[in-house]
């Protein structure tokens, strides 16, 4: 069995991040690779530090002229995965890596997704609709904010939570299963 690369990228607290690593930290199957952080203050960086994971924090201008995809182009991993990342990626690396690329999105998808849907925002937005029921969505990566093929969700109901316990409860879902998917998904 042939050692499978992934690669990461995160924008802030890293906590997905470290998950998915510590997850996979001593397999022999698949491996973190590298770490692309757009922000040089995210504290991912500092999660991460334990784990001597390579690390290429770019400004958003290197995403845009090719410079990320050049690093990329040399890692060539079977997986890019989104951890809490919130630039839109590219065409030319959606393109470049066409089916590969996977983001975790903390809503059921089509509902709250776009562009300014991310963190407390998604959960006060469930909260407000009074929906019954909310949960997270991994699907692959296309032009659109959060509009890719659906992977996996998983539903949590909803009770009387406010936005940040909500959040607490989602993200402990995503992290329960998020590596379980990366797992399948390179293992299909």
């Amino acid at each position: 069995m042939s050692l499978k690369k992934i690669v990461i990228f995160a924008s802030g607290s890293g906590s997905s991040a470290e998950n998915i690593i510590a997850n996979f930290n001593g397999k022999t199957s698949i491996k973190v690779e590298k770490l692309y952080c757009n922000n040089q203050k995210a504290f991912v960086l500092e999660r991460i530090k334990k784990y001597n994971i390579n690390t290429m924090i770019f400004n958003n201008s290197d995403l845009e002229t090719g410079k990320v995809l050049e690093d990329l182009i040399k890692v060539r991993p079977e997986l890019i995965v989104l951890a809490g990342f919130l630039r839109k990626i590219p065409k030319a690396i959606i393109d470049e890596f066409k089916n590969k690329i996977i983001n975790i999105h903390p809503a059921l998808l089509p509902k709250y997704g776009g562009q300014g849907m991310f963190g407390l925002n998604v959960h006060q937005k469930v909260i407000d609709n009074k929906d019954f029921h909310s949960g997270f969505t991994i699907h692959y990566v296309n032009e659109n904010y959060d509009e890719g093929n659906v992977i996996f969700q998983k539903k949590i109901e909803v009770k009387s939570f406010s936005a940040e316990e909500l959040s607490k409860k989602v993200l402990a879902q995503e992290h329960k299963y998020y590596p379980t998917i990366i797992n399948n998904l390179l293992n299909e």
